[in-house]
């Protein structure tokens, strides 16, 4: 996860890099584009960890906790959906 999240911070500079130097707007767009998958793919892989460990974990035990575990991993989705 971080070797991930290291690789879009080196897409990032490389973008206000390309900004800087006036690159072709489409050139620009086109990273843009892959920051953005590189992020989506963080946000995917963190949400799965999520559901498959502090999820389950709250429905094994039940009751609100559960409930609640279950809102926020509704929440994160409705979010990443939006996005």
């Amino acid at each position: 996860m971080v070797r991930r999240l290291r690789r879009a911070e080196g897409q990032v500079r490389g973008l206000q890099r390309m900004v800087e130097d006036d690159v072709y707007c489409i050139d620009v767009l086109t990273q843009v584009s892959a920051v953005t998958k590189a992020l989506e793919t963080v946000a995917l892989q963190l949400l799965e960890d999520h559901l498959a460990h502090c999820v389950a974990e709250a429905a094994r035990e039940g009751g609100a906790v559960a409930d609640e575990k279950v809102r926020e991993a509704s929440a994160a989705i409705a979010r990443l959906v939006r996005s």
